[in-house]
């Protein structure tokens, strides 16, 4: 089998039409620089942010031509959107809740008349600290990124479980390698399953892989919080929470119902993915839970052969929008075939590869999230009544 060349990648592309069918998308000079590796090609499309939705076929169209290439082993394409130079900037959100010196959220001051009075949510026995690792849309890399963090905190010396909150898309039975079904103990009580001394609970260990999940809201909020409290944990330093993407009933819930020590965001670079990130940035400031932090997953991209960087999503769009926001920057994760192929594989790096480049990264940013945590209660929040 031959090697695939860049040229004949954009021979192929450029039969592909521009938005409006409007010329081809390399002499549009949309597609950003290819990169092959072992038949991979990987590269990605600049388009409009206010027009990425309805030119998602034109982007399915591109790695369908060039998966189909004699050769190809497979594309990664994805959409990523500049912002106009001289654009004004989205809203600034509100401040965050004002935190005293030892990092506690204080509750609002001066209640509004009329305004229901907090409950202070009972927490989980034997459980510190629960975080949520969130996104805003899907495609991040957001469930790997949880895994890898929970490991690295574990790594780091802490007693850690994971919560998979993803009802309708559950990734850590997979991720972690597990199989099989939890056993219930005295009192409806389920004992977590486990794997590299990670406790974890998922959906996908209740239910067979290909069921259609067909809950509606308050089904969901059910589940969620049986799989919360009705576990035994035992004595953990730091729950995990890998939360659906989004902004829907499972976030809301697990933000308004479960004392959460506060939230880790995670974005890629590109302008596309940062839109959905502030949707979940503000949520999270809406219910007052602390952010932790951004991590800005897909950062790079480290070519296998050669160890050279590429930023072929663009990079450094997190950061930007981390400091614009004025919340810490946790780190970059490059995107490695290394970590993809771990993943898939349920051996994530920080276990598999624990002194690789890969796992180090995933180890500081779990030690800059302790830090964030230190010295944080459980905040008040608001809660959801359902008559």
């Amino acid at each position: 089998m031959s090697d695939v060349t860049k040229e004949e990648v954009l021979a192929v592309l450029g039969k592909v039409r521009g938005p409006d069918l409007e010329g081809d998308i390399v002499s549009r000079g949309m597609v950003s620089d290819v990169f092959i590796s072992d038949n991979k090609v990987y590269f990605s499309i600049t388009v409009p942010s206010e027009r990425a939705q309805e030119l998602e076929p034109m982007r399915m169209a591109a790695e369908r031509a060039v998966t189909a290439m004699p050769g190809v082993r497979g594309a990664l394409v994805t959409l990523t959107a500049d912002r106009k130079a001289g654009s004004a900037p989205p809203p600034r959100p509100q401040p965050a809740p004002a935190a005293h010196s030892h990092g506690h959220a204080h509750p609002p001051h001066g209640q509004q008349p009329g305004q229901p009075p907090q409950r202070q949510k009972s927490g989980v026995p034997g459980v510190g600290a629960i975080i949520a690792v969130a996104s805003g849309k899907g495609g991040v890399g957001k469930s790997t990124t949880a895994v890898n963090l929970a490991l690295g905190l574990q790594a780091n010396g802490l007693r850690v479980g994971i919560l998979d909150a993803d009802i309708y898309g559950p990734s850590v039975p997979r991720l972690l390698k597990i199989s099989g079904r939890p056993q219930q103990i005295e009192n409806r009580i389920i004992k977590p399953m486990e794997n590299y001394g990670l406790k974890a609970m998922s959906m996908g260990f209740l239910v067979d892989e290909e069921t259609a999940m067909i809950w509606r809201g308050p089904m969901v909020q059910s589940a969620l919080m049986q799989m919360l409290r009705e576990v035994a944990w035992g004595e953990l330093d730091v729950l995990v929470v890998d939360m659906p993407p989004g902004t829907g009933d499972a976030q809301l819930t697990m933000a308004q119902q479960v004392p959460l020590a506060g939230a880790v965001i995670v974005s890629t670079p590109q302008d596309l993915a940062l839109i959905d990130a502030r949707k979940g940035i503000a949520m999270f400031r809406k219910v007052e839970v602390p952010l932790l932090g951004v991590i800005e997953n897909m950062s790079y991209f480290l070519a296998p052969d050669t160890g050279k960087r590429y930023d072929i999503f663009g990079h450094g769009g997190a950061r930007g929008e981390a400091e614009r926001i004025g919340v810490p920057f946790l780190g970059e994760v490059p995107l490695t075939i290394d970590i993809r192929e771990r993943s898939d594989a349920g051996t994530p790096v920080v276990v598999s590869d624990p002194e690789g480049a890969s796992a180090k990264i995933y180890r500081e940013i779990a030690a800059k999230v302790w830090a964030e945590l230190g010295g944080r209660t459980p905040r008040q929040a608001p809660s959801i009544v359902f008559e």
